[in-house]
């Protein structure tokens, strides 16, 4: 079997673990190969060869990027030049579409074949963006199936391989026992999950608290959990909570847990929506931005839903607050019937989670070795 060598950037820890799962899996299906590139600790486990730490990459917000312009610039221009000597069979830009496309677009017109895991929300906004993948990459491997269909009406050649969180959250998860190993007791518990950023905390967690309140008094009894991204998140969340007497949990991360244990969940719009859906738990979407960023997005966003969920769905299938919308009476009055209640949502969450459930890490790496012209037979 002829040795593979194959390129993977990743540009954060999510990147890291889609990016070893892949490994892992090209590695089951062809294990004469060579992984090279930039990744995390995990794809570091699985044998590549990272030119430089990942975390060099990991900026967030654009006055950071901002900031390290310059050497971001410099470390891709040298990536690039280093991948077109080092002639791998194909080049894997793993999200961090900033920093990949523009790499698979360089490399592409190198004659080396380039794929791109997980799009970017090109579908959104941004629609122009669409024609810079069609012209730097031979194949997108998607995460979600409405995202395939999008590349597909562009002319894009596109792979939908389910996500594997769908893979390692099981269909059913157990309450009881994720409560027990939380040391909450029985009764109505409610997931408070305000986001992971300072801003999006920020903007939303005082009003999370007053309707949390409102809910103490139309359900007496409930209590509250909230996993927090981060110390940093956490140390903003306890000075929001000052001088406020309720009965709620703060946890370091362990947001799965949180997930597991609850009845219903009042939460930011974001990616902690689609894990939510997977532990089917019913859930009010909130959100708030700075009033001049909604104006513009409103204008810019083709989408009729922002949320996970419903995009999924492709209907109103969770409740989205946004804005002056997403007032502490609103919230508490639409979580209040989920707590014992949601089985309409539940039910679409259940449909969902399996048609996310693909075995995504194996149909990636089978899309990439088919792409190559390296695909097993199988007998």
């Amino acid at each position: 079997m002829a040795n593979l060598r194959i390129a993977l950037v990743a540009g954060e820890a999510s990147g890291d673990i889609l990016g070893a799962g892949l490994m892992r899996a090209l590695k089951a299906q062809h294990p004469a190969v060579e992984f090279i590139g930039v990744g995390g600790p995990l794809m570091q486990a699985e044998g590549l060869t990272s030119y430089f730490p990942m975390e060099r990459l990991s900026v967030m917000g654009l006055v950071e990027v901002l900031g390290r312009l310059r050497e971001l610039l410099a470390r891709r221009k040298l990536l690039i030049q280093t991948l077109i000597e080092e002639k791998p069979d194909v080049f894997i830009g793993i999200d961090a579409p900033d920093f990949t496309l523009n790499i698979e677009l360089k490399l592409r017109q190198a004659g080396i074949k380039t794929v791109h895991y997980v799009s970017p929300s090109v579908w959104a906004w941004r629609q122009k963006r669409v024609l810079k993948i069609r012209e730097g990459c031979d194949l997108m491997l998607t995460l979600l199936p409405f995202e395939a269909r999008f590349y597909e009406e562009k002319g894009v050649p596109v792979r939908f391989v389910g996500h594997t969180l769908a893979d390692t959250i099981p269909l059913q998860a157990d309450r009881a026992a994720a409560r027990a190993e939380l040391g909450l007791p029985d009764g109505p518990l409610v997931a408070l999950m305000p986001g992971s950023r300072g801003g999006e905390v920020g903007r939303l967690a005082s009003v999370f608290f007053d309707a949390a309140e409102r809910l103490m008094a139309l359900k007496p009894g409930v209590r509250f959990v909230l996993p927090c991204a981060s110390p940093q998140r956490r140390a903003q969340i306890e000075t929001l909570l000052e001088g406020r007497n309720l009965p709620l949990t703060l946890l370091d991360g362990q947001s799965h847990l949180a997930l597991a244990a609850c009845d219903a969940v009042l939460i930011a719009s974001g990616t902690a929506t689609l894990e939510a859906l997977l532990y089917k738990r019913p859930m009010v979407v909130a959100y708030r931005l700075a009033p001049l960023t909604f104006w513009i997005l409103k204008r810019m966003v083709k989408s009729p839903y922002i949320s996970l969920p419903n995009l999924l769905a492709q209907r109103l299938l969770v409740p989205e607050l946004l804005q002056d919308d997403a007032t502490p009476e609103a919230l508490a009055n639409t979580v209040l019937p989920l707590i014992d209640g949601g089985e309409e949502q539940t039910r679409g969450f259940d449909a969902i989670h399996r048609t996310l459930r693909r075995d995504a890490s194996n149909q990636a790496a089978d899309a990439v070795l088919t792409l190559i012209g390296h695909k097993q037979e199988t007998l």
